[in-house]
């Protein structure tokens, strides 16, 4: 579930608190719809001057947030808001269409305004099979892959990626960019991580498919 954007995911509380919250939220039906209009709606982009100047963060120092084992069984299944938000097709669109605008902005900044009328939104042009987002340039003219995931939650929040894209980034690694969009619909901010997704984040494997043998 979405946490409160400004509070940091912390692991010490008493194990009877988390029981009693979460018997809250799986029956609180009105709490569980404003989730679902959260992560569903309300992707907001209204027309404003972007201060690009001023858009890029520094990524978050390491930090290894897990989720601990629920040990009493949960009474309800929710959705797995996180994930609803992320396959959010126009705040996806909306989060690769700024940062092909930043890009633009940067290559121009450095004096490379060649490269920056040959940022293309792949992803949009060509599907999501490719591996990566945007295809933009270093200031030495080599290509640049993009891989763009935003949220309106803190940039803390977890974000799912595809086998393809793992791989497509081990291939690529050191011309490789996650750029990790958040609080999208306050105040957007932009941190950069480069490399493979085995050097910019850890993760786990959240599906499996199964064949018969």
């Amino acid at each position: 579930m979405p946490y409160i954007v400004g509070y940091k995911p912390r692991l010490n509380y008493q194990a009877l608190l988390e029981e009693r919250v979460v018997d809250f939220l799986m029956s609180d039906k009105g709490l569980i719809g404003l989730f679902d209009v959260f992560t569903s709606e309300g992707v907001i982009r209204e027309p404003r001057k972007v201060d690009f100047s001023t858009l890029l963060v520094e990524a978050p120092k390491n930090m290894i947030i897990k989720e601990p084992n629920v040990e009493y069984e949960v009474k309800l299944k929710t959705p797995n808001y996180i994930e609803i938000e992320q396959n959010n097709r126009k705040l996806g669109e909306l989060g690769e269409e700024l940062v092909i605008e930043y890009e633009r902005w940067r290559l121009i900044d450095i004096g490379r305004e060649s490269y920056a009328e040959q940022v293309e939104w792949v992803s949009k042009d060509l599907g999501d099979g490719a591996g990566f987002d945007v295809l933009s340039k270093n200031k030495d003219g080599s290509d640049r892959y993009i891989e763009v995931k935003t949220t309106k939650l803190g940039e803390l929040t977890p974000f799912y990626f595809s086998k393809n894209e793992l791989k497509f980034s081990r291939k690529k690694s050191t011309r490789y960019f996650l750029y990790r969009v958040f609080r999208f619909n306050q105040h957007p901010n932009v941190f950069i991580k480069n490399g493979s997704f085995d050097e910019v984040c850890t993760y786990e494997p959240v599906s499996f498919i199964g064949i018969i043998r």
